[in-house]
């Protein structure tokens, strides 16, 4: 059905133009929900029904499951939020409701009213009863049943009504979790790298039965609630001065063709601690289908900076004038990976030319190593006093060792990559705030590697683009000292009880403070 066509506002007196863009806001959100959630329906019908070649193996297909069905909770998620409070929300799960073991323990709660007395002015209430309401909680190594009981006040003398108090406030609205499960689930999906259908084995063996598609749409509602935190994480990074960059692979199924395709993690970080800079640490990921250097552009957009990263071409649009979304970008380029360039070639042939080379950039992380911890006006001018001469005598030494191999020949390929990314490899000498290599953001993607060991691919690029939601926000507690099950069940609580918009930078993870 073709979209109406575009409302004339001029022709809308001024009084009822909030109310009418209001209302077309929500009418566009409510589209793109739907539309996405046609698509998502799409790939689970092909999954199901699709070709007999096409078709997945068991595991592959619970993997596909649980992401797509991650995917269409977010959405929905996100189209009852933008829907008109006078539409009736989506219908909850009931997987489950009533059948929790009567031998977990039970932690109950009393919830009372802000006030007993009586609004008639009749004294006291005296409880006549009360409501019971029980959901899964987990905490670490242990399950129970947390119960909130509400009771119910009315005035033995007058009838002018009964006082409760009102329920908790929760992120699943008449759903099983309390928000301590949720952050137990994503915990222990992407930081211990645990497959929803592997939890759900985990938890029949302490008699609770949870499917993997449960599991799924609890985290994709956590997923959706906690975009915000991500978004503005990413907008707290990329107002520094200088971020590190790197990508590494994140094989996703495609049913279309019954196996897996690479996708990617682009990994934007930040940290200043080498040299005592004040902002704290932190990782946004993005998943994007490929490798294409116009991802890296998009991700940037809005950053103006020196960005430290490998010798990937794919980055090379990043210094040029027609660069989009801001300024051309200095790049600082990776001493570690010149060296391991070398040592390739040295471990497979014993090169003494290698070695050389070796030697010298030895000499420059020595350096390195005594002003670390400097500030950068001290790093500096250590830098351009020390290290600056043995840098130019590198150069000397790459240019004639150039003219005397062979390009074509493994080390020539070698001295020749060093070569392309040597005005790079000099921006340490200029800015005491810049590293020699890029360790610090790959240090953050190793724990990538093993979700990527253990689950094998995600099931989808809907899976992937949640994988790097959550790991975002886990990877930037983790270098922070805060842990993340602590962290993620702190700011699910927050968010269940209305935290503001104005004030989402108190849930950043490196504003977490642990309630004593």
């Amino acid at each position: 059905m073709p979209d109406a066509a575009p409302i004339d506002l001029s022709a809308i007196p001024e009084s009822q133009r909030a109310a009418v863009l209001a209302v077309l806001q929500e009418n566009g959100a409510l589209k793109e929900a739907n539309r996405r959630l046609e698509h998502l329906v799409a790939e689970l019908n092909h999954v199901v029904h699709g070709k007999r070649s096409e078709k997945l193996s068991d595991d592959d297909r619970q993997l596909a499951f649980e992401d797509l069905e991650t995917a269409v909770a977010e959405v929905e998620t996100r189209r009852e939020q933008a829907a008109p409070s006078t539409q009736p929300p989506r219908a909850t799960r009931q997987r489950n409701l009533g059948h929790l073991p009567a031998d977990l323990p039970r932690i109950e709660r009393v919830i009372e009213p802000a006030s007993l007395e009586c609004p008639c002015g009749c004294g006291r209430m005296h409880q006549i009863g009360e409501d019971r309401t029980e959901r899964l909680d987990i905490v670490p190594a242990q399950l129970r049943v947390l119960v909130d009981i509400r009771p119910k006040y009315a005035c033995r003398i007058c009838s002018d009504g009964v006082t409760q108090a009102p329920a908790a406030p929760r992120l699943i609205e008449g759903g099983l979790p309390t928000e301590g499960a949720i952050a137990h689930v994503l915990v222990s999906k992407f930081a211990d790298h645990l497959p929803f259908y592997r939890q759900g084995q985990i938890l029949a063996r302490s008699g609770i039965q949870v499917d993997r598609s449960t599991l799924a749409d609890w985290a994709g509602t956590a997923a959706f609630h906690l975009g915000p935190v991500v978004d503005r994480l990413a907008e707290r990074i990329k107002s520094s001065g200088k971020l590190f960059m790197d990508e590494t692979t994140a094989p996703v199924l495609d049913p279309g063709r019954g196996r897996t395709k690479t996708g990617y993690l682009w990994a934007l970080a930040r940290d200043d601690r080498p040299w005592g800079g004040e902002d704290p640490p932190g990782v946004v990921f993005t998943y994007q289908p490929s490798r294409a250097g116009a991802h890296a552009e998009q991700i940037l957009q809005g950053f103006d900076g020196i960005l430290q990263l490998d010798g990937y071409t794919g980055y090379d649009r990043l210094t040029r004038p027609s660069r989009k979304g801001g300024a051309p970008i200095t790049v600082a380029h990776c001493w570690a990976h010149a060296r391991r360039k070398l040592k390739e070639v040295f471990d497979r042939d014993g090169s003494e030319i290698a070695a050389e080379g070796l030697r010298r950039i030895a000499e420059l992380y020595r350096i390195e190593a005594e002003i670390r911890g400097m500030g950068p006006g001290q790093r500096l001018s250590a830098r351009q006093a020390r290290s600056a001469p043995p840098v130019a005598e590198f150069g000397d030494w790459l240019q004639a060792q150039r003219l005397r191999i062979s390009a074509k020949s493994r080390l020539g390929e070698k001295l020749t990559y060093i070569h392309r990314q040597w005005g790079g490899l000099q921006t340490f000498l200029h800015d005491g705030r810049v590293e020699m290599d890029s360790n610090a953001v790959e240090n953050l993607i190793r724990p990538i590697a093993l979700t990527r060991k253990n689950a094998l691919f995600a099931g989808h690029d809907e899976g992937g683009r949640t994988w790097a939601r959550i790991a975002s926000l886990i990877a930037t507690a983790k270098i922070n000292g805060v842990e993340p099950f602590a962290y993620l069940k702190a700011t699910l609580e927050a968010i269940a009880a209305g935290h503001p918009a104005r004030r989402i930078d108190e849930l950043l993870p490196w504003n977490f403070t642990p309630s004593s």
